[in-house]
């Protein structure tokens, strides 16, 4: 009878030891997105960083690959920085026209009326290529018809530029041929 008890106590002891001491759960999203055929979505926003705006203009170039570069008064200061990404669904062969809504787009500073425009849309299209109002047609060459394209642009910096967070939208439109 003693060797019971004594089991059972030992046991016991190591059910106690491994119970946590305080314990707490979050709540999380999941989420999914399924594209019908001739759509596209949006993957990534494009993101030119983190950057100090000097006493003269500049330029800050997110290319495509997600390379940033300078010109002017700029001095770029991390963060980060990527190209908008889509992704496509058509198939093998067909040919899809891709334009933008206006070839100059406009941030405007969080709590504040200053801008920056950016422009120069380019297409990371093998080779790449500049993105405009005007409609350039490519082939889905994926033997599935999934086709992934990011795109990058140029910002422009203004001389002082006041410091802030700055936002602004764009519109790609894609018609599938």
């Amino acid at each position: 009878m003693r060797r019971c008890a004594r089991s059972s106590l030992a046991v016991s002891v190591l059910l106690a030891a491994a119970a946590p001491a305080y314990a707490e759960s979050e709540s999380t999203t999941a989420e999914a997105v399924v594209i019908k055929r001739l759509g596209f979505i949006q993957v990534d926003d494009l993101e030119f960083g983190k950057m100090f705006a000097g006493t003269t203009a500049g330029t800050v170039v997110v290319s495509p690959t997600g390379v940033r570069s300078t010109t002017g008064g700029v001095t770029l200061a991390g963060g980060l920085v990527q190209p908008a990404t889509f992704v496509g669904f058509g198939s093998f062969n067909q040919f899809v026209s891709i334009s933008i809504d206006a070839n100059t787009q406009v941030m405007t500073r969080t709590n504040g009326p200053q801008t920056m425009n950016f422009d120069t849309f380019v297409i990371g299209s093998t080779p790449t290529a500049p993105i405009t109002t005007s409609p350039r047609t490519f082939r889905i060459a994926a033997a599935n018809g999934i086709f992934r394209f990011p795109i990058g642009a140029t910002l422009r910096v203004g001389a002082n530029q006041m410091p802030g967070n700055y936002l602004g939208d764009f519109r790609i439109t894609l018609n599938y041929q």
